[in-house]
């Protein structure tokens, strides 16, 4: 850390980065509606509530890039 504080660095915290949700969420839901943000290419599979546990097993081992739950 000294590395990065002694030379002028800083730590920021971050929430969505540095989205704003209500002006950005509805410009990301209006593109994907427009098929300008092909949301579905992020998500590797679709799982039931009881397979979370081995989803998260196949995140970890590099298996999948998003598991939605489907309920």
């Amino acid at each position: 850390l000294l590395d990065v504080f002694g030379r002028g660095g800083a730590l920021k915290s971050s929430w969505y980065g540095d989205c704003l949700p209500s002006r950005d969420f509805p410009m990301l839901i209006d593109l994907h509606r427009q098929g300008r943000l092909p949301l579905e290419k992020f998500v590797t599979e679709t799982i039931q509530l009881d397979e979370v546990e081995k989803a998260f097993e196949r995140m970890h081992g590099g298996d999948v890039l998003r598991s939605v739950v489907v309920l």
